[in-house]
């Protein structure tokens, strides 16, 4: 064995990366769990205290080497996805089509509403982004039609003169519409930061408009949706001065020290204060400390003060900050400021705000001392006066036409603000009032910025600079605008996940992957023998561990279908190892010594375990592109998977065995009961072409017949809808849910389907709804399924309590998601079907072999479509068409490629060892001689998938028995449906020559 260091090395460094990797997860696990102890069941007290700890020091890695806080170890472990710990899913849109409509002031021109509507029709089936289509359509309505008439508004009349020609129209509201969707994007993040979860993920989607909401752990759904689908309130304020409020502030400082003070004995206190004047971060109450002149002073600053949270600033600073917090401390210091006691200290009309964006580096430092942890971060506290009777502000975001990012003569970036003629007077009101004072820019609570008046503005027309970066320019004109914004984000796609159903799936998804372990590892010691079977075992052990070292090194989300996706790799490394074994048998019945036989061995199989592997990984590499949520989880473990089982078969196994010989140990690989089994096989394959050619065709045309007659059960993913899934206190039955609810739902198509084996949980679908995304619909659905199901639950339970302990789960798909889902789903096997067909032309630089294969995956396909046709209306767990069966879907067509690249390996092989004999005695010799290996992998990843069926839960059923099909038919076909496909195709090449 070549490089053998080299590998060794490689090995040993990859097991310490995954090593330390790991440790976070653990890390984090640990500390978790210390908090659910102290919590106490209660959610709120465990986040506080999780949140309390996230910049303290959990692991020290090598006790010398590096320091990590609970923070950084959270930002490393392997994250599980919502559908395994609870959460919410949401993915929420801002239609470019209302942007559009919100720039024209929503002109009526009918050639401009017949664009719009086109634009939208062909949006479902083209790529192009809405602004082109919109364009062309209209144009093609209208070629004389100038779209300068309809945007030449008040607020547009700057950028779109009526001279304006189409394209530069159709820039300037491209350049709008970014912008709107730009600022909707940054208020929804801005928003997120304050659910208080942990590891919150925000991201756009490639499709314009789109974004993605994953909240773990949320539970309080409804104020999510509440909080995300509100309206932009920007708000203009007077401020205070520091100065004028640093007296009460000071005064609120000692209230609060005497009301904690009061609270605790004398002995306790003095116990607090030795604790933290000996703890890391001793820089506030040193400086009290510092500050004290007497033992009155000093016995004061033992107790905990509004001081201890919010560093105040010194009275002679100008401006409206009157203190800087950690963010840790914020809400101490918020609880702290409403108190009546304390808020009577301060002027009536004083209130205090946030700045959204933390503070430098640098400044951090020089308010909080060096000893401040490398990701702590700390905000200022704005003191804003209400000037007005009703406590309104006294300007807001609406008055403003327009607000761009530009440099001025110094070459500095500032923020250009215009209003209208109304918002124009009261900004010269709100300027003149206040010059060289603050103007706070707020919205949705939080500061965003808050410039001095240098003079007063007349006319509308604003400059604000301050050492703008151009990314800090954007942000601010983006948010200014946001008082106008054209069109709210709405939520399209809602999937809600309980924490106990995600413990639940965590439970049944390690029961299957620990006895889908354990029966392959079983298999392969009583199929190879002890030594060889304990190799191979050896190996798929290193392969689970490095899996998970590499999900946590790419901070990869690891979902229900993930879990799958592993146990699935267990079935499928087996092949590496089979392919081996066999032919280190094959090489050693050859009459050649162990150690030539193995050298051999591994060197003949490499070619077919390559490209096995590599269609495999192109199969998930569609998908993951393709795929969403938990099925991008499912692509991710599988390709990870693939790469590392191909690393163990091939090199750790390889190194254990020459290890092994360097010893003089003895090898076998097989057993008395199977060291003749598939031995002197002569199956005539060829001969029997026509026969299996029937079964298929028989089996494909009822497959399209029940396809064509019946259709498929096609689940919200592809229809749109909601679901819920809702558990009671005992058995129900789901007819008579079903009578309830859909008196309840106003006839709206309902269905009602048990979930699970205890008869006591229910998954309901229906379209009631679904074409409305307002807050008020989802609401009132809700209280629809609480009004409808209440007489089936014990005790007299609120909605709120309903919803929290019997709503399991609820999905929400909007027509438009539903459309994009289905077309990407063509699109992926479609491409799947072509890629592939491209790697074995290339591959095996013979297009026959292409045509074979894309015969038996397009007849796997077909079959596995209809199976699904034909039973879903019988079958006791629920057979949808969704994205996890275009998972399977997808996955059934790389299984079913590698058994056949395998088989078509061999034939190649055997072409050129035998190039005299017939080519259908070559074919069939070829096929017998990977019998063994055919079998052996199909069978280890049927039984794998089989203990998924049984224990893998509810939820992942349906699509665990798509794949228990496609293995079947994918075995099949690879061996009676590529091969004689290839081999018709071949004697057609030979007799055309």
């Amino acid at each position: 064995m070549q490089n053998k260091g080299a590998i060794r090395l490689f090995a040993i460094l990859l097991v310490l990366v995954s090593l330390y990797q790991l440790m976070f997860t653990f890390q984090t696990r640990r500390v978790e769990n210390v908090a659910k102890e102290m919590a106490g069941g209660d959610a709120e007290k465990e986040f506080a205290y999780l949140d309390s700890i996230k910049n303290e020091t959990v692991y020290n890695f090598l006790w010398v080497a590096r320091k990590y806080t609970y923070q950084e170890c959270k930002e490393r472990e392997i994250n599980f996805g919502l559908d395994l710990k609870g959460g919410m899913n949401l993915i929420l849109e801002v239609k470019v089509a209302d942007v559009v409509k919100a720039l024209s002031n929503y002109n009526t021109d009918e050639t401009f509403l017949k664009a719009l509507k086109a634009a939208e029709e062909a949006e479902k089936n083209s790529s192009e982004d809405f602004i082109k289509l919109f364009g062309k359509a209209f144009s093609d309505i209208d070629p004389n039609a100038q779209l300068a008439t309809i945007f030449n508004t008040v607020e547009l009349k700057d950028r779109v003169s009526y001279n304006s020609t189409n394209e530069e129209v159709l820039l300037v509201i491209k350049e709008e519409s970014t912008s709107a969707i730009d600022n909707a994007f940054n208020i929804l993040r801005s928003r997120i930061d304050r659910f208080g979860v942990t590891q919150p993920n925000i991201q756009r989607l490639e499709k314009a408009g789109r974004v993605l909401v994953e909240l773990p752990g949320v539970t309080d759904p409804q104020r999510v949706r509440k909080l995300l689908q509100g309206t932009a309130s920007l708000e203009f304020w007077e401020t205070y001065e520091n100065s004028e409020l640093f007296e009460s502030l000071v005064q609120a400082d000692t209230k609060v020290r005497e009301m904690e003070a009061a609270k605790a004995p004398v002995s306790e206190v003095e116990e607090e204060a030795v604790e933290e004047t000996t703890g890391d971060d001793t820089s506030l109450v040193d400086q009290l400390a510092a500050d004290a002149t007497s033992a009155d002073s000093l016995e004061a600053a033992s107790a905990t003060s509004l001081f201890t949270y919010l560093q105040p600033n010194h009275p002679q600073q100008r401006g409206p900050v009157v203190g800087v917090a950690l963010s840790r401390d914020t809400a101490e210091v918020n609880s702290y400021l409403a108190n009546p006691s304390i808020k009577s200290l301060f002027p009536k009309n004083a209130r205090f705000f946030w700045t959204v964006k933390p503070i430098e580096k640098d400044y951090l430092v020089s308010r909080f001392g060096n000893d401040v942890n490398d990701k702590e971060t700390a905000y200022q506290l704005v003191a804003i006066k209400v000037s007005t009777h009703d406590g309104r502000p006294p300007l807001e975001g609406d008055v403003i036409t327009s607000a761009r990012s530009q440099t001025n003569q110094r070459g500095q970036f500032e923020v250009s603000m215009s209003m209208n003629a109304e918002g124009a007077k009261s900004w010269s009101r709100l300027t003149g009032a206040n010059i060289d004072r603050s103007i706070a820019v707020v919205l949705d609570g939080f500061v965003y910025s808050f410039p001095t008046v240098n003079q007063k503005i007349d006319g509308g027309q604003s400059q604000i600079t301050g050492n703008f970066t151009p990314e800090e320019s954007q942000d601010l004109a983006n948010i200014l605008k946001s008082g106008k914004l054209p069109a709210p984000a709405r939520i399209v796609e809602d999937t809600v996940v309980g924490p106990s159903l995600g413990q639940e799936a965590v439970d049944s998804g390690l029961t299957s992957f620990i006895w889908a372990f354990i029966v392959v590892l079983i298999y392969m010691l009583l199929y190879y023998g002890i030594r060889a079977g304990w190799v191979a075992d050896f190996a798929l052990v290193a392969n689970m561990f490095f899996i998970m070292g590499v999900l946590a090194s790419f901070g990869a989300v690891l979902t229900l279908p993930g879990i799958a996706g592993i146990v699935l790799t267990i079935g499928m490394s087996v092949d590496a190892n089979v392919l081996i074994y066999e032919r280190i048998k094959e090489e050693l019945r050859s009459g050649k010594g162990i150690q030539l036989a193995i050298k051999d061995g591994y060197r003949n199989a490499f070619s077919a375990i390559i490209d096995a592997n590599v269609t495999t990984f192109l199969t998930g590499l569609i998908l993951f592109l393709f795929g969403t949520g938990p099925i991008k989880g499912f692509a991710t473990t599988l390709m990870i998977g693939i790469a590392t089982s191909f690393f163990s078969a091939i090199f750790i196994t390889r190194l254990i065995f020459e290890k092994m010989l360097s010893k003089n140990k003895t090898l076998v690989f097989d057993t008395k009961v199977t060291r003749n089994l598939y031995k002197n096989l002569h199956v005539r394959f060829l001969e029997k072409k026509k026969l299996f050619f029937i079964i298929s065709a028989i089996a494909i045309v009822g497959s399209l017949a029940s396809l064509t007659t019946r259709g498929l059960k096609q689940g919200i993913d592809f229809t749109g809808g909601r679901t819920f899934v809702v558990r009671f206190d005992e058995q129900v039955s789901s007819t008579d849910v079903q009578d309830a609810l859909t008196a309840e739902f106003d006839g709206a198509h309902v269905e009602t389907k048990q979930f699970g084996n205890d008869g006591n949980q229910v998954r309901i679908a229906t379209n009631y709804m679904i074409e409305e995304n307002s807050e008020a619909i989802d609401n009132q659905v809700e209280a629809k399924l609480y009004n409808s199901l209440k007489t089936f639950v014990k005790g007299n339970v609120t909605q709120d309590e309903f919803l929290a302990n019997y709503r399991m789960s609820s999905q929400k798909v909007g027509p438009t998601i539903a459309s994009d889902i289905k077309k990407n789903a063509g699109l992926a096997i479609g491409f799947s079907l072509l890629v592939i067909f491209l790697y074995i032309l290339i591959r095996f630089r013979n297009k026959e072999y292409g045509f074979g294969a894309l015969a038996a995956l397009v007849h796997d396909v077909i079959i596995v479509l209809g199976v699904f046709s034909v039973t879903y209306s019988f079958m006791p767990f629920s057979m949808e068409i969704d994205q996890a069966f275009i998972a399977a879907i997808l996955t059934v067509i790389g299984y079913s490629i590698n058994d056949t690249v395998v088989v078509f390996d061999r034939i190649r092989e055997y072409f050129k060892l035998y190039p005299k004999r017939a080519k259908d005695e070559v074919v069939d010799a070829a096929l017998n001689s990977t019998i063994s290996r055919t079998v052996n992998t199909s069978l280890t990843t049927f039984v794998v998938l089989l203990v998924i069926f049984l224990f893998g839960g509810e939820v992942i059923r349906g699509f665990v028995f798509a794949l228990m099909v496609g293995v079947l038919v994918g075995t099949y076909s690879s061996l009676f449906i590529a091969t004689p496909v290839t081999f018709n195709f071949l004697n057609k090449k030979k007799q055309k020559k």
